[in-house]
This record gives structure tokens, sequence and C-alpha cells, in this order.
């Protein structure tokens, strides 16, 4: 199948989100000509539903009865959204001229691409990669997450030194393009991560089932990120160890035990960081989120009966070892 613009549907989702909305949907119709765009809207108590109907007639609504978080949100709105080509699109993201096509071409090139991460830059800084994504994702042998131009909170200036498209593994779920029948065929997101790590167990699935993930560096978006909740909140913090865990014993492909058992040493490790730095709260973070870990593993030990583990996933065997104690702050040092 050759697909075209009009083979993609646009779907932003919303929660109290008005005031992003006003700010970055004009980029998006602008830039989106004959591709659907919808807003799939967690149940919001502000004038979001209002202010669509008022200014952007042409944008289909989905009206979620409650706010299940990101992965049930898109779980339950996608549902409804029949195009061959879903991008999730964060609702604080300015997207670039031209940023489909290249999407679309490359789709058109490779039947056994399943999902596509563009350049995501910081639209404070536009100078520099962003956050959540960069140049596409990876993990490491015990599921840490890191980006080429991103490690940790080393990030990196963009001087073209990733403009190949290229195969990742995770892309950000801040802007990601996959095909309606691999999101299908993987039933979606897990939706007991609620939100943060969904993409990179989506991602992760997908690799255990022979579905490729690239990069794409010709589409250029700019992303504010931390808009729902910033790298300084206790609760990301939680979130993101927890549901890394999740990813991990879902996933890995071997030596399940050994793997959890230095991943959760070195996750104390970083506890014990945030304590003696003074960050008390994330210090508790992370103890709760092992805590709900440990209730959750029965049902993550059943969930990864029902998946397919062959190749090795790591491009590195620990980021943490190559960051804090090799001092490699970027990818191509790795």
């Amino acid at each position: 199948m050759n697909f075209e613009t009009k083979d993609i549907a646009v779907v932003i989702l919303n929660w109290n989100g008005k005031a992003l909305l006003e700010q970055f949907l004009p980029s998006v119709v602008s830039f989106s000509k004959d591709a659907n765009i919808y807003v799939a809207d967690n149940a919001s108590t502000d004038d979001s539903i209002g202010f669509l109907k008022t200014n952007y007639s042409e944008i289909k609504i989905i009206q979620n009865l409650e706010n299940g978080g990101y992965a049930k949100g898109y779980n339950e709105a996608l549902q409804q959204v029949n195009e061959p080509i879903l991008c999730l699109l964060n609702s604080d993201i300015e997207v670039t001229e031209n940023w489909l096509q290249p999407i679309l071409n490359t789709y058109n090139s490779d039947i056994s691409i399943g999902i596509i991460q563009p350049k995501i830059l910081d639209f404070k800084q536009k100078t520099h990669f962003e956050y959540a994504g960069a140049a596409g994702g990876f993990i490491d042998k015990y599921g840490y997450p890191y980006c080429r131009g991103r490690i940790f909170n080393a990030i990196e200036e963009d001087n073209n030194q990733y403009n190949q498209n290229s195969e990742i593994f995770w892309a950000s779920g801040a802007c990601l393009f996959i095909k309606n029948e691999n999101f299908k065929s993987l039933n979606g997101f897990d939706e007991h991560f609620f939100a943060h790590m969904e993409e990179i167990d989506l991602c992760w699935r997908a690799f255990n089932n022979g579905i490729m993930c690239f990069f794409v560096s010709d589409s250029t978006i700019y992303h504010v990120g931390g808009a729902t909740l910033s790298n300084t909140n206790s609760k990301k913090t939680l979130l993101n160890f927890r549901n890394s865990l999740f990813t991990l014993v879902k996933n890995t492909n071997k030596n399940l035990l050994g793997r959890v058992i230095i991943r959760m040493s070195l996750d104390g490790a970083a506890a014990l960081r945030f304590l003696f730095s003074g960050k008390s709260s994330h210090f508790f973070a992370i103890l709760k989120a092992h805590f709900q870990f440990y209730k959750a593993l029965p049902r993550l030990i059943n969930q990864r009966k029902a998946i397919l583990h062959s190749k090795d996933y790591w491009h590195t065997n620990s980021i943490v070892w190559s960051y804090f104690v090799q001092k490699k702050k970027t990818f191509d040092q790795l």
C-alpha cells in the first residue's frame, strides 16, 4: 500500500489543556493539510471542548468518560480511529512545515517499519534536543532508557550529528507514529502504566514481535516537555522507576531474575543519591515504586508468558556504568 497524507490520523490527547491547545494547535492545523486531526479529551473540566467547537470545527473530538491517563486515554480513543497510520501527538508540541511527508516516505519505503519517531527538539531551546525522545530511544540490559541526544540529564545540542534515518529501539510517546494494524495487534498500551514508559513497553513488545521502530531525521518537531509532570515532581520519579521495572519483567528475553536483582540494586543506589542530595521525596518515590512493583509481580509474570522473547535488545550493557563511572555523556561515546 502506498500511504498518502489522508491516511494519517493525528490524535492529540488532552486533559484540561485549553491553554496548550490555544498555543500549539495552529501549527498542527497549518502544517497537517489533508491529514485527519482528532482531539481525544480525557474528561476535561476546563473549557477545552467549548474552545475546540468554537474555533476548530474541522477537528474531530473524541470524548473519553474519565481521565484514564495516557495509556487508557489513547486505548479508548483509538478504537474510534480507522486511518491506517496513527500519530499520537502531545498537546505541547509545535510541528514544522512538511513534517508528515518524510514519515510517509519512510513508511512507503519499507513495509517492515511499524513505528516512527521524528527528531524532537526543545521548544524552549530550539538548538538542543528535548529530553523525551531526542533522536530516538534505546535501553540497556537492565531496562534503563536513554536517547541519541540525551543520556539521563545530559542533553546535547543538535549539530546534525544524528541526521541519519535509522532503526531505534523505542519512539517517544510525545510524538509516536504507528500503523493502526500494529497498534491493534499489540493490544495497544498496557493500562496498568497509567503514564510514563508505556510507549517503551509498546515498542519492546513490537520488537519482540518483529515490528521495526525507526527514527526519521527530516521530520522535526519542538516539544515543551513537563507540561503534565515536570522532572522535579516525585510522582514522575515513582512512575518512571515502577513502570521501567514493569517493562523489564514483561519483555526481557532471558536471565530475568539476575537482571531484576541488578536493576533493583542500581535503583537503590539512585534512591540513596537522591537522599544524600536532599531530595527525600524522590528517595521515598523509588521505595514506593518498588513496593508497587512487588505487588504487581504475579500479573507481570503472567503477562510475560504471552510474549515471544528472542533477540537481544540492548545497545549497551549498563548506561548507569557508562554515564556515572566512565563519564560518557553523549550517545556517540557509548
